[in-house]
């Protein structure tokens, strides 16, 4: 259990984990240490500075992925370390040189940082799905022991490839470099994250699971045989896995399985005033679904508190409080012919 005497960082701390994992362990009383790359950026930083007990447990400290050395500072002290901080740039024209090196770099410089420091205990990764489960052939039910086909995900390079092989090869540097340094390090497996958020802007994770209702179609693919994860879920399991003894090695972080027709099917019957489509060209209607399993994790004593539903529900309802999406299709389309001076078709 945490105590005000406990120190922790929690490295990527504005963005849609890092922010959510802050929030629960200020509530358990830890004192945070949150690495941000520029401290100084009032957009990036005030949902922080705003969260309860902020102004007693909360301080901020300049760190980069790609800065070695930089994390230094604020791991020395710390007890615990969670590495939320990640690359995640779908779009990049230099992929290998702005999202692979960085993200493997950064996690041994981290590493590094903690074995040097004497006083860091346990370290607790943030993994992906996509370390798991990108291969030609997909199985039907997908454990710890399993690893991406990095030789295929680079033939293909389909949306997010980059991002697969960085995860990936970080986690794989990660598990050598705590072997050869005798650190207690535990990866979590989060399948795709879900649910309400504080930060201001449109979580990567948010533009992948919400694409039915935006129309992103670029990401369907990654939903054809979805995995689901709640934000809320996903960062109580970091702190369980931190303060459980017993924690040891990968844990997949998985509540839902559902295939693109499921969950269309959901997002029509909650959501009727959004374009959600009924039908997918070359997906398969009778598509059966994957299973990603939480069983190591559930048998350590975790339970998942929310739903698909759930998870959709706080994202829909924070995206639009915050103006990311728009309230319904119809409104989005009467305010596109207000600004282009057009007639909507009635």
């Amino acid at each position: 259990m945490g105590t005000e005497a406990e120190t922790v960082c929690v490295t990527g701390a504005s963005g849609f984990i890092g922010s959510w994992l802050i929030m629960r362990l200020l509530e358990k009383g830890y004192a945070v240490r949150a690495t941000v790359r520029d401290p100084d950026n009032m957009k990036k930083v005030k949902h922080l500075l705003e969260l309860p007990k902020a102004s007693t447990h909360l301080t901020l400290w300049k760190a980069d992925l790609s800065v070695e050395g930089s994390y230094d500072e604020a791991i020395q002290g710390c007890t615990g370390v969670f590495h939320v901080a990640t690359p995640m740039d779908f779009e990049s024209k230099d992929p290998e040189n702005e999202v692979i090196k960085p993200t493997i770099n950064g996690v041994l410089d981290i590493m590094r940082a903690c074995a040097n420091s004497k006083t860091v205990r346990k370290i607790v990764f943030t993994s992906s799905a996509g370390t798991v489960d990108v291969e030609e052939k997909r199985k039907p039910v997908y454990d710890e022991s399993c690893w991406s086909d990095l030789d295929f995900v680079q033939s293909i390079k389909m949306t997010g490839w980059m991002y697969f092989v960085s995860k990936t090869l970080a986690e794989q540097a990660a598990w050598k470099f705590a072997k050869e340094n005798n650190l207690d390090f535990i990866s979590i497996i989060p399948t795709l994250v879900v649910g309400p958020f504080i930060m201001q802007s449109m979580p990567p994770s948010l533009l992948t699971a919400l694409s039915l209702i935006t129309g992103n179609e670029a990401h369907y693919g990654i939903l054809k045989q979805g995995h689901y994860v709640h934000l809320d879920d996903l960062c109580m399991s970091h702190i369980f896995l931190y303060e459980n003894p017993k924690a040891e090695g990968r844990y997949i972080c998985n509540s839902d399985d559902a295939n693109i027709h499921d969950l269309a099917k959901l997002l029509r019957e909650k959501y009727p005033e959004y374009n959600v489509p009924a039908k997918f060209k070359d997906i398969d209607e009778n598509l059966a679904c994957v299973a990603f399993s939480s069983k190591k994790l559930t048998d350590l004593g975790f339970e998942f508190k929310y739903s698909l539903e759930d998870m959709f529900a706080g994202a829909v309802e924070t995206c639009r409080e915050k103006g990311l999406i728009p309230l319904s299709h119809k409104k989005q389309v009467v305010e596109e012919c207000k600004e282009n001076e057009v007639v909507p078709a009635s």
